[in-house]
């Protein structure tokens, strides 16, 4: 089995091959569907060859080109909890006017009973399973690979559990690392190796942070926009900073970071446009597109916790 990260687009999206099939779990937004194209033929596999896509939820940024894709020869999977959000968020493209947004056509959908999501993956001979994972949306899933790969959407990060005691990402993170996942692979941050603790008791919130962040023939950190193993904290945010930016100058720059990624920007774009450091855009897009109406210091304080 070989797992590959495809950056495309401000969201995280995972080709899975297994011995007998090929997986694309989540999308990008919708008019990503050209970039999308570029990044499967740099992988050196035709958008023909995907077998299933599955949408760890239905948020504009997880299934913007997911018609598109299947018009091509995919099939879309949507796990039957799901089925009354499929077009939940279809108005937002209406409302921003994007032409390229094409809605998923009910009649070509595959409905997969969250029971069966063993039998479904294996028919793409890949071992693993589907996971109802609320929190972040009551239509997010996950998918957990056996060999320990944990695939979690939008669901938020480990380090920001402090934030979420008692709440329902926590509970869920418990089911989750009580299951002992290997490595994490998030919708909108770099993956990382958990640090389980005892995870059984509910002791494991950490990730390990120098946890490599490569995949087998993942895309590059050009493609991504990503620089590798940077801290994402907030001194240092924009390019040759001397570390002592202040809140006058991250605020109204945090504001066009914003505003790239509601045109659906990618991140190595944003850091075109902006000339900020690649690490904060990413923190920046992650907390924007996974915390519904956060706002601009909002979105400062969670970046200010992550890099402590």
């Amino acid at each position: 089995m070989k797992i590959i990260e495809l950056k495309y687009s401000n969201t995280n999206t995972y080709l899975i091959r297994g011995s007998r099939g090929t997986l694309l779990f989540d999308t990008g937004w919708a008019g990503t569907f050209p970039a999308f194209c570029r990044a499967m033929g740099e992988m050196g596999v035709p958008v023909q060859a995907i077998d299933y896509v599955l949408v760890s939820h239905f948020h504009p940024d997880h299934y913007g080109i997911a018609q598109e894709i299947v018009d091509v020869g995919p099939v879309i999977a949507v796990v039957d909890l799901q089925k009354p959000f499929i077009h939940a968020s279809d108005p937002v493209f209406a409302k921003e006017g994007n032409r390229a947004f094409r809605p998923v056509d009910d009649a070509s959908v595959r409905i997969v009973s969250l029971d069966a999501g063993r039998d479904f993956l294996d028919e793409m001979g890949i071992d693993g399973e589907i996971i109802h994972t609320p929190g972040h949306s009551d239509d997010s899933i996950s998918l957990l690979l056996d060999d320990g790969s944990l695939f979690v959407g939008d669901l938020n990060p480990l380090y920001e559990l402090s934030m979420h005691e008692g709440t329902e990402i926590d509970r869920t993170w418990e089911m989750l690392l009580a299951r002992r996942p290997r490595r994490v692979y998030y919708g909108h941050a770099r993956s990382v190796e958990p640090d389980l603790g005892d995870a059984a008791s509910g002791e494991a919130v950490g990730q390990s942070p120098g946890g490599k962040a490569d995949m087998d023939d993942a895309t590059s950190d050009e493609a991504g926009g990503i620089s590798p193993g940077g801290k994402a904290g907030v001194d240092g945010a924009a390019s040759g900073s001397s570390g002592n930016a202040d809140m006058a100058h991250l605020q109204p720059l945090t504001e066009r970071i914003m505003k790239y990624v509601d045109r659906g920007f990618p991140i190595a774009k944003i850091v075109k446009k902006t000339g900020a450091d690649a690490s904060f855009v990413e923190d920046v897009t992650r907390m924007y597109l996974t915390h519904t109406g956060v706002s601009v210091q909002g979105i400062l304080d969670r970046i200010e916790i992550k890099g402590r």
